[in-house]
């Protein structure tokens, strides 16, 4: 017995002692501005025992020792270490200043991410916090819709459907990265959103850089530059599951899982969520399975690895076909909700337009601190797209409305196509279902050197390599109870006369792309001034082999090669006049490779080389201004971009096949694009902050051009003059405000109000069809509001957060796109509505 209270006194004392030498250390990290950082990291030094901070910048750590230092971290800032103690265990309010250096473990990012008062561009940053709380259901891109110069709608409504215009260009023009990997398509600059819809879940943080940017990757945008960075070392050790619901039977489950950085330098995070629902619009179900994995690896103080696999496996339904205003209004549904391209198949949905699409991208990343003065950081990078998108062909019977089940605004009745194609036996179906497949393999290298010449002056120098194939094609998807299909190209006797499903027709070629540049950047910083000068050449390289030209050669057609040497240079300088007000300036020119897809050749299967394609020019100029204080903070810029010798596509009939089009290349098209931006952050008191940006932008076309039509044999067909100088460009609201109030109603609870406008938005129009010198239809201007909370609170010891989002809550009419069918009026173009009110729950659980 005596033994046994000894044996207790000695485990007592251990007990006590463990207790009494740990610290229970508390704090709050903020930024400059003294605006809270959620997800902070914070470390006890030498030990792998750490937190983050939660959606208000606070955090709770025990350490296991009475004393000690903490690491503070977080993306785009300078880490920070704070001593603590028994007698010092609150450690306040820790401000971190914004450095992005300290984004070494992301490859190129370190070279591309702007620092406020230093790097001279105009940039918009958002924090994984506001993606996580204002996202909701609608598609990644909206969240930036408060941001100036940006104009972002889920055109058609289906999932992953969305654009985004940066100070009017469209996504083609404004370069977008992963970790400061391109995913711009290599052939038409397109980016298409549903490939990278996990995004929202791994994000740390995105940033926007309108105009130059401080990318120094070969190829330079026009409208600006996005650069998203997901989540690597920096994650906490432990986890989270979500739940979400939504309006149409909006679902979304998932779970991140991460290791923490551990005692050997590794760390694990992985992500994984599947979605689903049926979409706001009439017919637009979907579903997808987004996942994210990132192993990195600390190998000693001066190198580590990290690989990243990040992707998106999708389906979802499609509206196609727009609708005159008059035509939607007439539908049960209304213009917001109605889709004329779906119906019921032996009872189940049914769509006439269909994507499905997965595209893995997979990146490794070195970098390698060669000396105190030295810092290389390489990637290297693959992506590997399959999918398409379902097409329809045949006698139109789709669009018909005779073939409806009820009137006009009902479903496609699509078991009646199939009993007539049944009914026709051996003469095949008059309707099908084709698919337009687009399959890509992408591989690509970027290696920045970083080196400090002196205390003052950084260069920074590097490759830009990729190479592109890209296989497109039509097959025969479904014959819908047909024997076969006729081929609209078996005039041909090259082509197969019946097809079957998996045949080929109308278009199989492949496009290869390889590009290939350097750049280097010399930056001077000393005291409050700061400057860069950048210089970038790239060559591009395009190629592209036919099919169907020669269907007994297996290699196909194969065109010359076509090259375009581009080039580009930009320099900037920011003065920090005083710890409250800054200035800013940037100026750039470049010449850039117009695009493989209706410029280099002259329509979409020919191997024919176009010999008037050229490259196109920019010029660039901006200034800018900034004030930041405890309370306040405040951007204005004013922006000037010609966009000089642009290349567009016209497209005619072939007057010696009808219903079939000829395209061309109309280059020399010049457009200035300018304007001011202003952006605020007032915090009105300790729980209430209002925010807000006014955008007004002034884009027109600056020249009338002339050019001609060809057909397959080089013969002149028609001229074409294109008269657009003074009209202005369409396709994007040119002024727009936005203004946000944040109230911390409690603790840990927050509710916010945001509130959109939309104006001077001109119907898009093919500009090559201008020959009246008339604006397109200038589309209503419209007000949302957007209304949302964000509550947390512990479920024993897992905190959680409950967060909703209602978007466009008075439910206003409102268009979102329009397409001018030449008439320039209201009656005669074909629109779009945007969504009327939707809503989303969530729920996260922290472990």
């Amino acid at each position: 017995m005596r033994n046994f209270k000894n044996l207790l006194f000695v485990a007592l004392f251990f007990v006590t002692a463990t207790v009494l030498g740990q610290t229970k250390i508390t704090g709050t990290i903020v930024d400059e501005t003294n605006q809270p950082l959620p997800g902070a990291s914070v470390v006890v030094k030498g030990t792998t025992n750490g937190t983050s901070t939660d959606f208000d910048g606070k955090f709770t750590l025990k350490a296991g020792s009475t004393s000690g230092t903490v690491v503070v971290s977080f993306i785009g800032y300078q880490s920070k270490e704070v001593s603590f103690s028994s007698s010092k265990a609150n450690l306040g309010s820790i401000k971190l200043a914004e450095d992005a250096g300290t984004l070494d473990e992301i490859v190129i990012t370190a070279t591309s991410f702007a620092i406020d008062r230093k790097t001279p561009v105009a940039v918009s940053t958002i924090k994984a916090s506001d993606i996580e709380t204002k996202l909701g259901t609608q598609e990644f891109p909206e969240i930036l819709k408060s941001t100036p110069g940006v104009y972002a709608t889920k055109t058609g409504g289906g999932y992953g459907d969305s654009r985004i215009n940066l100070r009017g260009f469209s996504s083609e023009n404004v370069a977008v990265m992963i970790n400061g990997v391109p995913v711009n398509d290599m052939e038409n600059g397109a980016v298409y959103w549903s490939n990278w819809a996990g995004l929202s879940d791994v994000t740390s943080a995105m940033q926007v850089q309108r105009g130059l940017g401080a990318s120094k990757v070969a190829v330079p945008s026009i409208g600006g530059t996005i650069n998203v960075i997901s989540k690597s070392t920096d994650a906490e050790k432990g986890g989270n599951v979500t739940m979400s619901t939504g309006n149409s039977g909006y679902q979304k489950y998932g779970m991140t899982l991460s290791t923490g950085l551990m005692d050997n330098g590794l760390a694990i995070t992985a992500s994984a969520a599947k979605i689903s629902g049926d979409g706001y619009v009439d017919g637009l179900q979907f579903s997808g399975v987004n996942y994210f994995l990132n192993v990195s690896k600390i190998i000693n103080a001066n190198h580590k690895l990290s690989f990243n696999v990040i992707g998106a496996q999708q389906t979802h339904g499609q509206r196609f076909n727009t609708r005159t205003i008059a035509q939607n209004r007439a539908t049960e549904q209304g213009g917001k909700r109605f889709n004329p391209d779906w119906g019921y198949r032996n009872g189940q949905v049914e769509n006439i337009s269909f994507n499905f699409y997965h595209k893995p991208q997979i990146s490794l990343n070195h970098d390698w601190t060669i000396s105190d003065k030295t810092f290389l950081t390489t990637v290297v990078y693959a992506s590997y797209g399959s999918g398409g998108g379902r097409r329809t062909q045949g006698s139109g019977k789709f669009t018909n409305n005779d073939y409806r089940l009820g009137d006009i605004d009902q479903p496609i009745d699509f078991d009646r196509i199939v009993e007539e194609n049944k009914g026709n036996g051996a003469l095949g179906s008059t309707d099908v279902f084709a698919a337009s497949n687009n399959d890509h393999k992408w591989y690509g290298v970027l290696s920045t050197l970083k080196t400090d010449l002196s205390e003052n002056i950084v260069l920074s120098a590097g490759l830009d390599g990729r190479y592109y194939i890209g296989s497109h094609w039509y097959e025969i998807t479904d014959l819908l109870g047909g024997q076969y299909y006729l081929n609209p190209n078996s005039n041909d006797n090259n082509y197969n006369e019946a097809l079957q499903v998996g045949d080929h027709f109308n278009r199989d070629y492949e496009g290869r792309v390889l590009r290939y540049g350097t750049f280097a950047q010399l930056e001077y910083s000393k005291d409050d001034l700061s400057l860069f000068l950048s210089s970038s050449i790239s060559n591009t390289r395009y190629g592209r082999s036919s099919f169907l030209d020669d269907s007994s050669n297996p290699n196909g057609t194969v065109s010359d090669n076509a090259n375009f040497l581009g080039f580009g240079t930009k320099g900037g300088a920011n003065y920090n006049l005083d710890d409250n007000h800054n200035v800013f300036a940037n100026i750039g020119y470049f010449s850039k490779a117009p695009f493989l897809t209706g410029n280099v050749f002259l329509n979409k299967e020919s191997v024919e080389l176009n010999d008037d394609a050229l490259n196109e020019k920019v010029f660039s100029a901006e200034i800018g201004y900034g004030y930041r204080s405890e309370k306040f903070n405040a951007n204005v810029n004013i922006y000037r971009t010609s966009w000089l010798d642009k290349s567009v596509t016209a497209r005619v009939l072939d007057p010696d096949n009808l219903g079939q089009f000829l395209e061309a290349n109309i280059a020399g098209l010049d457009a200035l694009h300018q304007g001011i931006e202003l952006d605020f952050v007032y915090k009105m008191s300790e729980k209430l902050k209002l925010t807000g940006m006014v955008s007004l932008g002034d884009w027109q076309w600056k020249s009338d051009v002339e050019g001609e039509i060809f057909d397959q044999s080089g013969a002149s067909i028609q001229k074409v003059t294109v008269n657009a100088n003074g009209l202005k460009v369409s396709d994007a609201a040119q002024t727009t405000f936005a203004f946000g109030l944040n109230y911390k109603a409690l603790e840990k609870s927050t509710i916010f109000l945001d509130y959109n406008y939309a104006g001077d938005l001109y119907s898009k129009f093919d500009i090559t069809r201008s020959t009246d010198r008339l604006d397109t239809w200038k589309m209503p201007a419209y007000h949302l509001f957007d209304l949302g909370f964000r509550h947390g609170f512990t479920i024993g010891e897992f905190e959680t957060s409950l967060s909703g989002k209602m978007n466009n809550i008075f439910d206003v009419e409102y268009i979102s796109d329009g397409f001018d069918d030449g008439t320039h009026t209201a009656a005669g173009a074909n629109v779009y509505y945007g969504a009327g009110r939707t809503f989303s729950l969530g729920l996260k659980v922290n472990f």
